[in-house]
């Protein structure tokens, strides 16, 4: 593999030993942060679309029609130092991971706002600021490396359900249309710097096999690859996805990716996921992942596990040899981050089933 300006080996190599040394820990929920600062239209727009239009393009496709309040993507541009600052909470509270603010950065997502031209950007500044944090961490404690996680959330469409209940034949997005929102993203995050991709919420196999895809073609035409993360949702007790896989068949549908890691993440908590983390750590030839949810949530939408109920589920996973990187979704903060970070600190990472060697 050579040496590419977006491509760092020895960090992937870094990444890899510190897997096979310890559990490491993923950041938690960047929405819960951002919404603890109670940003009004104002904040969002900042100053570069105070004007009703993208004051460094000349762009007007989002005037005053269009609400740009919860596009919680668009703050890497116009609140920088807040996106900064979740992140260096979460590094603070212990987390080896954390990912780029980068869940809704596609151009399928980004068309609820009419942003669509600023997906490559949204995805490259990211990645940029999350690897500057890690930076500044490491600087301080270079005993511990950091790694910017290059996010590809899953969309706001499924290619595999249709949107119509009167016509199941009917879909709203093609396997191509998915492949080139994944690309877009995905060479802004590679070029900001990410250490790895993870394509993560996935409710619907097909998409992520539209992003494995698309990352795969990035790859081929750049010569070289980082490593590929996995998460998928389970969306209830039944135990399955949205498109309807098991935990085992979500894992063989997308072994051919070659993830560093497989996990779940989001829709329930921790609790909830128990059995289904037990049975994708005896199936998996790679890492696991987790990030749950702090538990359920509850008739407000908010979430009430505390950090000290979800270290103690983690830490029961961890026990059970199920898990090689942990963290959490929605709800969770630094304080749920440094209570998982402290209950897995002298617990050995999953090893591979039937080697008694570490997943690498």
């Amino acid at each position: 593999m050579n040496a590419l300006p977006w491509l760092d080996p020895a960090r992937v190599e870094r990444l890899t030993e510190a897997l096979a040394r310890r559990i490491l820990v993923l950041d938690g929920a960047m929405g819960t942060m951002l919404q603890s600062y109670k940003l009004d239209e104002t904040g969002y727009r900042g100053a570069r679309f105070a004007e009703g239009r993208d004051a460094h393009a000349g762009h007007a496709h989002h005037g005053p029609g269009c609400d740009l309040k919860g596009n919680n993507d668009l703050l890497t541009l116009t609140q920088p130092d807040i996106i900064r600052a979740v992140h260096r909470a979460y590094l603070d509270a212990g987390a080896d991971l954390i990912e780029t603010n980068t869940f809704n950065a596609t151009a399928i997502s980004q068309a609820d706002y009419h942003l669509e031209h600023l997906v490559y950007e949204l995805n490259r500044e990211g990645a940029r600021l999350a690897r500057a944090c890690c930076a500044e961490v490491e600087a301080a404690m270079p005993g511990q490396p950091r790694f910017a996680v290059g996010v590809l959330g899953p969309t706001s469409r499924t290619a595999s359900i249709s949107p119509d209940v009167n016509n199941p034949g009917f879909r709203n997005v093609s396997f191509a249309e998915l492949a080139a929102a994944y690309a877009e993203a995905a060479r802004g995050l590679l070029d900001g710097g990410a250490d790895a991709l993870m394509i993560e919420t996935v409710f619907d196999t097909l998409n992520a096999k539209a992003a494995v895809f698309a990352i795969g073609e990035e790859f081929a035409r750049r010569g070289g690859r980082v490593p590929v993360m996995i998460s998928g949702t389970i969306t209830d007790r039944s135990g399955r996805t949205l498109s309807g896989q098991t935990v085992e068949a979500f894992y063989y549908s997308l072994r051919h990716a070659r993830p560093l890691a497989v996990g779940l993440n989001c829709a329930l908590g921790a609790s909830e996921l128990r059995p289904y983390v037990d049975a994708l750590a005896q199936v998996a030839e790679c890492h696991v992942s987790v990030h749950p949810n702090a538990g359920l949530p509850n008739a407000f939408g908010e979430y009430d596990e505390t950090p000290e109920q979800m270290a103690a589920t983690i830490g029961e996973f961890a026990a059970s040899g199920w898990v090689n990187l942990v963290g959490g979704c929605c709800g969770t903060t630094p304080a749920h981050i440094r209570a998982i970070a402290a209950a897995v600190r002298d617990v050995p990472p999953r090893t591979l089933p039937g080697t008694g060697a570490a997943a690498a």
